[in-house]
């Protein structure tokens, strides 16, 4: 669904390849608030540098350029000046100052941008800009990904009719660290820049800090929140605004189910797994014990083969580093089957049961640790042979 105080329009600009979308560009309205949060990868590329940048000389941000098929990631200074030079182009084509403008990069990684093509093609990409056009930027992000990802909710917030519509990209590289891989997500309430600032950060952290493909963060991981202001209601700048909490879970639904999404489109993934970790002493503990399941080469390809060797999720459990866990006190169910109590395998335990929700496209794995009251909940995917094939061939 559109957002109000949001166009969007894109190009063919044959970065990487002829004859597909690859560049888009929203421009919002000079009402809007936005935030980011983006990778904490130490490699991370020339554009989240220039994000960070521009977010942090607090002028308003008035434009988004996003560019597929190309990271623009370990190109040193010449890439720093290249996403510069995108941001003055689109600035000026634009009518506003190159701060004012973010950059997104996302592709194959240290090859230098092809800037020329990219600067060529804004102006078809600024000419189709339209409030409609959600759809086809949700097709302009993809990657390696098989099918676009958007998601939308309409609110009543204090007796207005609000929308939140979110894009975002990935399939690949999927184990992000204070954001996704791409993912923009807007609403046209209208939220100062501080408390935008912390909504963004604790959205991504109960969704896309929440999903793994593969275990790795890539250099490129941007989430941007913007709040247009244009449906023309007063603005939430405090924490203790009663509308806060109905814009926060729209806003969240909106960013789970896109992370969830790029779960299910993980490269070469048959199956979608949710793992829950309940009775940990800390949140940060369930989040150990769940990712080290979700990271498990041996889990993920024993899901992938229906093979009930459920041997190994305690195993990853085990090596998820709580030296004082006591495995006597550990559960585990997959689904509704309760395959290990106090740490051994249940005496009503029946492979055939194991076997039957392993052969299903979504799982639910819940372990129980007897240790306090956290838990915490994580997605992620199967492992493939697609999945070797489809990053052994990324390039050619």
């Amino acid at each position: 669904m559109p957002v109000a105080g949001i166009e969007l329009g894109w190009a063919e600009a044959g970065i990487r390849k002829q004859g597909r979308k690859d560049l888009l560009v929203l421009h919002i309205s000079d009402r809007a608030s936005v935030a980011g949060v983006f990778t904490r990868n130490r490699f991370c590329a020339a554009p989240v540098l220039v994000c960070r940048e521009h977010l942090a000389i607090g002028r308003d941000i008035r434009a988004l350029v996003v560019n597929t098929g190309n990271a623009n990631a370990g190109n040193g200074e010449k890439g720093l000046a290249a996403a510069r030079a995108t941001c003055a182009e689109v600035g000026r084509l634009l009518g506003c100052a190159a701060e004012q403008v973010l950059p997104f990069s996302t592709g194959v990684i240290m090859e230098p941008l092809p800037l020329d093509r990219l600067l060529a093609g804004l102006p078809e990409a600024i000419g189709r800009l339209a409030p409609n056009h959600w759809a086809q930027a949700a097709e302009t992000i993809m990657t390696t990904d098989t099918v676009p990802k958007a998601a939308s909710r309409r609110i009543d917030l204090g007796g207005r009719l609000l929308t939140v519509t979110g894009i975002a990209k990935g399939a690949g590289m999927i184990r992000p660290n204070m954001a996704t891989m791409l993912g923009f997500i807007a609403t046209d309430a209208a939220v100062s820049a501080s408390l935008l600032r912390e909504l963004a950060a604790g959205v991504a952290e109960a969704s896309f800090n929440r999903i793994s493909v593969d275990g790795d963060t890539s250099t490129n991981d941007s989430l941007i929140l913007i709040a247009t202001g244009a449906a023309v209601a007063a603005t939430i700048d405090s924490s203790s605004d009663p509308r806060l909490p109905a814009l926060r879970d729209a806003i969240l639904e909106v960013a789970q189910q896109l992370a969830q999404a790029i779960v299910r489109d993980g490269e070469g993934a048959t199956k979608f797994i949710e793992i829950v970790v309940d009775s940990a002493a800390t949140d940060d503990e369930a989040k150990a014990v769940a990712y080290a399941i979700a990271h498990s080469p041996l889990v993920k390809t024993a899901f992938f083969a229906s093979d009930p060797n459920l041997g190994r999720i305690l195993a990853a459990v085990g090596n998820a580093g709580i030296v004082d866990l006591d495995a006597d006190r550990v559960q585990l169910h997959l689904n509704e089957v309760w395959v290990a109590r106090n740490g051994g395998r249940h005496p009503d335990y029946r492979e055939e049961d194991g076997q039957r929700v392993m052969k299903g496209a979504e799982i639910a794995v819940r372990v129980e640790l007897g240790r306090g009251s956290a838990s915490t909940k994580v997605w992620t995917c199967d492992l493939s042979h697609d999945y070797v094939s489809i990053n052994a061939n990324y390039r050619s």
